[in-house]
């Protein structure tokens, strides 16, 4: 995401030399992109201000789950 973020802000740049309709739409991709968020689609949304951060319990079954899966992708996947 960031990549084509990237790209696609370098662009608009470049084709802003000669119109400057270009370089308001660079502005407009970087605001859209701060604006709705910069996870990846698997992530969860900040917790509001004020709550406790995540229990210890729900980050160990978080991690043993990315464990298993870590474990079936190379079972499936040797090389």
């Amino acid at each position: 995401m960031r990549g084509i973020l990237a790209t696609g802000t370098l662009v608009l740049v470049i084709l802003g030399i000669g119109d400057r309709l270009w370089w308001l739409a660079a502005v407009a991709l970087l605001y859209l992109y701060a604006a709705l968020g910069r996870g990846s689609p698997g992530t969860a949304p900040p917790a509001a201000p004020g709550t406790p951060p995540e229990s210890y319990r729900a980050y160990r079954e978080r991690r043993d789950r990315q464990a298993r899966w870590e474990r079936r992708y190379r079972r499936e996947r040797p090389f």
